[in-house]
């Protein structure tokens, strides 16, 4: 059975038409790649099936629970435990160490300080940026901050990981290191990954690719 499934999602944004009619299954422990062109409809997608946007129509289903018959307060608990997120920029919060920012999430969660700040130490170091604890976001580069924001979606060991763009900042280098790491530890910890990138490089980290176009997706099947 898919984890995360989209059945026959509409969304438009005034008179712009985003999504019309995306299909799309995600399984347990896969990394799929939302792969097509700029405003094609694939970040749209990857914020409806993260609980961000709600579809005008169709159903976003987690599991046995459609997102759209959720409150409010139940999908930002579901975005706060179950699911994780990188996105391009890393977004980390400017006035707290990397340290601070990847016990963020184990901090809303109710996790008490020390226990979150230790789980979010083992987390920098399997990222290989242990060093940077101390330091605020603006004090490393890009590569080292995408690190820390990896980090950050991966302490609380989600079911489904939302990764849009998470390269699209930085050098090939950088870029391949950070797919890397990312990639192994969101197979170590058996979460599924949502990848929405437009590069081939990035694209062959992922199990199979779904593209979208105008709104619609044509979606690899899953080997069997």
């Amino acid at each position: 059975m898919p984890l995360l499934t989209a059945d026959d999602v509409h969304l438009s944004f005034g008179e712009t038409t985003a999504l019309r009619g995306a299909s799309l299954h995600v399984y347990a422990g896969e990394v799929l790649a939302l792969m097509g062109p700029s405003g094609s409809g694939k970040s749209t997608l990857l914020h409806c099936l993260a609980g961000i946007l709600t579809p005008g129509a169709g159903s976003i289903r987690y599991g046995d629970r459609d997102l759209a018959r959720m409150s409010d307060a139940e999908r930002s608990t579901l975005r706060r435990g179950e699911f994780g997120f990188v996105f391009q920029f890393g977004q980390l919060v400017p006035e707290l160490t990397c340290l601070e920012n990847v016990a963020l999430p184990l901090r809303l969660a109710g996790a008490g300080r020390r226990d979150a700040q230790r789980s979010a130490a083992t987390w920098l170091e399997r990222l290989e940026v242990a060093d940077l604890a101390g330091k605020r976001p603006g004090q490393v580069s890009g590569g080292q901050g995408q690190r820390v924001a990896v980090a950050r979606a991966l302490v609380t060991e989600p079911a489904v990981i939302f990764a849009d763009e998470p390269t699209g900042a930085l050098d090939s280098l950088n870029g391949e290191l950070v797919m890397k790491l990312f990639i192994a530890a969101a197979r170590d910890t058996g979460a599924a990954v949502v990848l929405v990138t437009h590069e081939p490089r990035v694209a062959a980290y992922s199990d199979r690719e779904a593209v979208v176009r105008d709104g619609r997706v044509r979606e690899q099947e899953p080997a069997r």
